[in-house]
């Protein structure tokens, strides 16, 4: 069994600056499926985030949507070069983003990570699997 998409859903408190966000990050957006209650984040051809006002994710689960100075989730991206992970923090970054560590340089893999504006925690890395130690 392989999947063939991947939704993830995330709480947000406001639909109109998360939008504006990750498009001054270079996603697109998905306008068949994003009103007041919902912005669909295209990151790839098979991985969208649907990012949902707290009241509305709330109707997906009887949990409490997660306090601010609480994590639920990391999510990885894997982009295509160092160039590409440092373009995409930089650019969160200076969108209201802030950095969640410094970058690491593992060899054959590198790794550079923010907190975005709504406090979800995001690594995001470049992978070459060939350089793999051993």
């Amino acid at each position: 069994m392989k999947i063939n998409q991947i939704y993830v859903n995330l709480p947000v408190k406001d639909i109109e600056s998360t939008k504006e966000f990750w498009t001054k990050l270079g996603f697109s957006i998905n306008e068949q499926i994003t009103d007041e209650k919902a912005v669909c984040v295209i990151l790839s051809d098979n991985i969208q985030v649907m990012f949902l006002t707290e009241e509305f994710f709330q109707t997906f689960s009887e949990r409490p949507v997660p306090k601010g100075d609480t994590t639920q989730v990391l999510v990885a991206i894997g982009l295509g070069s160092r160039e590409e992970v440092d373009k995409v923090v930089n650019a969160a970054v200076a969108n209201g983003a802030y950095q969640h560590e410094e970058p690491q340089d593992h060899g054959w893999m590198y790794q550079n990570s923010f907190w975005d504006i709504n406090g979800h925690g995001w690594n995001v890395i470049f992978a070459d699997p060939s350089q793999f130690p051993g």
